[in-house]
């Protein structure tokens, strides 16, 4: 099982917005201990996107976003795999040099372990609609992720799932650099 763990971890994250939901089975058996932890990366958690690269202003926004929750649930008796799914809540931004009505938002979805190993990494579009105004907001469920365990005696405390929008260079160093505009920033 050891052997072939990382190839089913690789194939059993998957799934947005599809099958069953665990939450609603949480009450039927206790865990065999807690779940992985979850959050978002601290510097992937906010999306700005520039309408000219090179003028970092206010007046230059096109987009933003900001991934403002995270929650889990999981689900896990004796030796079985650790299941589990993600509700994700977005905030989104239509800045002064957006043009379109809606934007397409790019992230990603890992398993890792607590040591910050990656085992699987997926990625997602969420699309945000600004139809009456400038701010949106969204909740996208990302289910189906499923964790190997080599025995009972490995407990989801072992794992985090950690998301965050998936960033050009550009955009990880303005936010790096502690740069950061919010929904209702005003010049």
């Amino acid at each position: 099982m050891l052997k072939i763990a990382p190839l089913l971890l690789a194939l059993a994250l998957a799934g947005c917005n599809t099958g069953g939901r665990i939450a609603d089975q949480l009450n039927t058996k206790p865990n065999s201990g807690p779940c992985p932890v979850v959050g978002s990366i601290h510097d992937a958690a906010r999306f700005v996107k520039f309408a000219d690269a090179s003028s970092k202003l206010y007046s230059n926004i096109a987009y933003t976003g900001e991934i403002s929750d995270v929650r889990l649930y999981c689900r896990y008796t004796g030796d079985v795999p650790l299941e589990a799914e993600i509700e994700i809540d977005f905030a989104f931004g239509k800045g002064p040099k957006g043009q379109a009505g809606q934007m397409d938002y790019p992230y990603f979805v890992a398993v890792t372990r607590r040591n910050g190993k990656v085992l699987a990494k997926e990625y997602f579009n969420t699309r945000a609609e600004f139809g009456r105004g400038p701010v949106a907001s969204k909740t996208e469920l990302v289910n189906r992720i499923t964790i190997p365990r080599a025995d009972e005696s490995i407990s989801g405390v072992n794992f985090e799932i950690v998301v965050g929008f998936d960033l050009t260079q550009e955009q990880l160093d303005f936010n790096r650099a502690g740069n950061r505009f919010r929904l209702d920033a005003t010049e």
